[in-house]
């Protein structure tokens, strides 16, 4: 498979390593020095781009893959206000959309766990919810967009719970997601289930990029030849 990568941090480099030891080809490496390489034929020739960037650029990123008709996988958070616009386009259009707030295989069974250990504590309102959520430094929004997947679906099943907000609880109601940025931290994530006499906790800790940079190129290999917005539910059926 042909693949291109757009970004080409710690991440780009790690995913670059995972793709070419399983057997596929990078054709484009796209960083903020060559943007003008959107244009070139090596990146139109892709199968498949692969995306690891910024918020500020990343829906600018999407809408060029469209535009060369290459399909996109996606692990960029912290854009999603403008989520509908990309399912508007890949419905209206027939462009291809693979999205993420995270690859790692064990982070997506975390978000199943979670979301059942929901449906149990919506029944149980003596205990209170929060999160807690660690990432690096160089981490650029907050809470994460693993998180904000996770409050989610918390919210989805805790009838007490109608929100959530970054650090306090302003009223009973909301679900506060204490967001720590911290040296090199890959990505740790806990919730937390705390009553009068107890304390139940799930959590998630990433030892490397190398979880999240596998689920993307596996993501890759799942979404060549598709139509059509996806995610981590179709590839895992979750």
């Amino acid at each position: 498979m042909k693949i291109a990568l757009i970004g080409y941090g710690k991440m780009g480099k790690t995913i670059e390593q995972i793709a070419l030891s399983r057997g596929h080809k990078i054709v484009s490496i796209i960083d903020v020095n060559n943007p003008e390489d959107f244009e070139s034929d090596a990146f139109r020739s892709a199968d498949v781009a692969i995306e690891f960037t910024t918020p500020a650029t990343a829906f600018d990123n999407y809408m060029k893959c469209f535009a060369a008709n290459v399909p996109v996988v996606s692990g960029t958070t912290g854009w999603t206000a403008r989520l509908g616009e990309i399912k508007d386009i890949c419905e209206k259009e027939g462009k291809t959309f693979f999205y993420a707030s995270n690859f790692s295989i064990g982070v997506n069974i975390f978000f199943a766990l979670n979301k059942y250990l929901a449906k149990i504590m919506n029944n149980f309102p003596s205990y209170d919810v929060r999160m807690t959520e660690v990432h690096h430094i160089h981490k650029l929004d907050a809470p994460s967009g693993t998180a904000i997947t996770l409050a989610e679906g918390i919210l989805e099943n805790i009838d007490r719970k109608d929100r959530w907000t970054l650090e306090t609880a302003e009223k009973p109601t909301d679900l506060p997601i204490h967001a720590i940025r911290e040296g090199e931290v890959p990505g740790i994530h806990e919730i937390i289930y705390e009553s009068d006499v107890d304390t139940i906790s799930i959590k998630h800790d990433a030892k490397s990029r190398a979880g999240f940079a596998l689920g993307a190129v596996v993501a890759a290999e799942f979404t060549a030849g598709k139509k059509g917005f996806l995610g981590m539910g179709d590839l895992f059926h979750f």
